[in-house]
């Protein structure tokens, strides 16, 4: 490809709110655009790399025996309305009405859609196992977007579903694939680890997320450095506080400006630990109060495990109401009966806490579990604090941020037994196939190539992705130059961005360090006297000397030697 006939050049300037690294670098350098918030336009560059990085997925799903598909982004309501996750995911999800009235979806993701393809095209049991995958666009309406692709609203995704005979089959398929993630984010030499993560509105069993370090990312991974624990935030476990102290009696408080924890901690004098947190929640079926210490945060996911129920969002003023709830002194006290309470491990553990009495201006202080209060539902649903004790080996754990890359579910039969998906084995007996699911970020995976390869002056491309192996370029206006360069440019083919520009020397190699092209080919006069060029390894950041002859050579040795460093490395992983 000639330079001159890109579109768009690079750029200098960053426009006003772009602010991740990954983002700048990428804007500048001409592989996408922001086209509204949350909104992205691949350019000619940037469908290079994100084509690259495909092929690498596609090969590893591939080796698997994955069959590639395409699916549509739109899927009815009625899908999503049999497998339960119609209310789910409703603040994301987009929904309208076609010409005739049916209701439809903008998928965010295609589990129901899946599910209706292996019913359409599965005439027995014996056609399973069944691993399809495709390479789709996605759309959820992001309340926050943020970093640039790292959190869009249109986005698209290597989605794969793997469809089995029974649970051990599921067993054995899925760290299969947990091992060729681990392939695809070493190939695209991404810092990563793999940590036990939530299901959420996913549903099914259990899942791991892959995570890269990034001061951009919207998780936070917790890792012990004694013996190995590594997990999400959202379902890490660690040692559960505790508190001292005989059970005293129950005394009524008047607390009327209390509006939040810190205003109770300062009107009764006592640090956070001591105070009883209550927070209300909508479920699918009913209003489920949680209650921490106020110390601690709840953690939707293990909530939601411990109920085995979903937990969509806080509760509206009006369902707080309807429930008798009074929102600023909420307590597990003369509650509605259908009102789910649940109580954490550290409430159960720290005796004589300061609790919401549930009446207007009014707490309770020497509030005990068990004594004062039940629960229908009580265990460790708090998000685990920084320095909290590893649960296994007592040292102190480190929480740090990070981006997700990729995701890994297990999910049974969650969706096939809700959709009504089943088959009869060879004895007779009818079952529903056990079913995994399994997804790559495209866009964010891009942005943490860019996060893990970048220096002051612009991108370096790990030779598995970059978006052309060499950036070729003249100096000077001798015909023998251009000629050459021509030359040059002609059996490079596919693999060569042309310089073809009159432009200055820097300018050149200012674009040049920008875009981040593994290998620059320079000829000049002062090589054309001996039939070499000069070569200079973005990576290494050293220039070789080269003859003309033998350079498609060296740089197929180039691009093996750092493919087959990347496949050996761990430091991937």
């Amino acid at each position: 490809m000639r330079y001159s006939s890109l579109f768009p050049k690079t750029r200098r300037e960053v426009p006003k709110g772009i602010v991740a690294p990954s983002h700048q670098l990428l804007h500048r350098a001409g592989y996408v655009r922001t086209l509204g918030r949350g909104l992205f336009g691949l350019l000619p560059l940037g469908l290079r790399v994100a084509a690259r990085v495909e092929a690498i997925i596609r090969s590893e799903l591939e080796l698997l025996g994955g069959l590639e598909v395409s699916t549509p982004l739109v899927s009815p309501m009625d899908a999503w309305k049999r497998s339960g996750r119609a209310g789910l995911a409703t603040g994301d999800m987009v929904t309208f009405r076609d010409r005739s009235g049916k209701e439809l979806v903008l998928s965010p993701t295609h589990e129901e859609t899946m599910v209706e393809l292996l019913r359409s095209g599965l005439v027995s049991y014996r056609d399973l196992p069944v691993f399809l995958f495709q390479f789709q666009e996605k759309y959820r309406d992001e309340e926050r977007t943020r970093g640039g692709m790292v959190r869009a609203r249109e986005f698209r995704m290597s989605d794969a579903y793997s469809f089995h005979r029974s649970f051990s089959e599921l067993n054995n398929f899925f760290p299969r694939v947990f091992r060729a993630y681990e392939r695809v984010f070493r190939a695209c030499e991404v810092p990563c680890v793999a940590a036990e993560a939530g299901v959420g509105f996913m549903g099914g069993e259990r899942s791991y997320e892959f995570l890269t370090p990034s001061s951009n990312g919207d998780d936070y991974v917790v890792e012990c450095p004694k013996c190995g624990y590594i997990a999400n935030r959202d379902v890490a476990v660690a040692a559960y506080p505790t508190g001292s102290g005989r059970p005293e009696a129950l005394e009524r408080i008047e607390t009327p400006h209390c509006r939040t924890m810190d205003d109770l901690a300062e009107c009764v004098g006592c640090k956070r630990s001591a105070l009883a947190k209550t927070m209300v929640f909508a479920g699918s079926h009913t209003l489920i109060m949680a209650v921490v210490r106020a110390d601690y945060d709840v953690s939707l996911e293990k909530l939601g495990r411990l109920i085995q129920e979903p937990v969509l969002q806080r509760a509206t003023d009006e369902q707080l109401r309807q429930a008798g709830v009074v929102a600023a002194h909420a307590g597990p006290f003369r509650l509605h009966p259908d009102t789910l309470v649940v109580v954490d491990q550290s409430v159960i553990e720290t005796p004589n806490l300061v609790c919401g009495s549930n009446e207007e201006g009014i707490h309770f202080r020497n509030a005990n579990f068990g004594r004062d209060f039940d629960a229908h539902y009580s265990g460790d649903i708090s998000r685990i604090r920084t320095s909290a004790l590893c649960r296994h080996c007592g040292t102190s754990m480190n929480i740090s941020r990070a981006l997700e890359l990729g995701h890994i579910f297990r999910l049974g039969d969650y969706y096939t037994s809700r959709m009504d998906l089943r088959f009869r084995d060879e004895t007779g007996r009818e079952f529903n196939p056990q079913m995994g699911s399994y997804g790559i970020g495209i866009g964010r995976l891009m942005a943490a190539i860019v996060d893990a390869h970048h220096d002051a002056d612009g991108i370096i491309w790990p030779v598995s992705v970059a978006p052309f192996l060499s950036y070729l370029m003249t100096i000077g206006k001798s015909r023998s130059v251009r000629d050459t360069g021509d030359a040059i440019a002609e059996y490079l083919e596919h693999e060569v961005l042309y310089d073809d520009r009159d432009e200055s020397i820097g300018t050149k190699f200012k674009d040049y360090l920008l875009l981040g092209i593994p290998f620059r080919i320079v000829v000049s006069p002062a090589t054309m006297t001996d039939d070499t060029v000069e070569v200079y390894d973005r990576i290494a950041a050293r220039a070789h000397t080269v003859d003309v002859d033998t350079l498609p050579e060296f740089l197929a040795a180039r691009q093996r030697e750092y493919l087959d460093r990347a496949r050996e490395s761990d430091h991937a992983l």
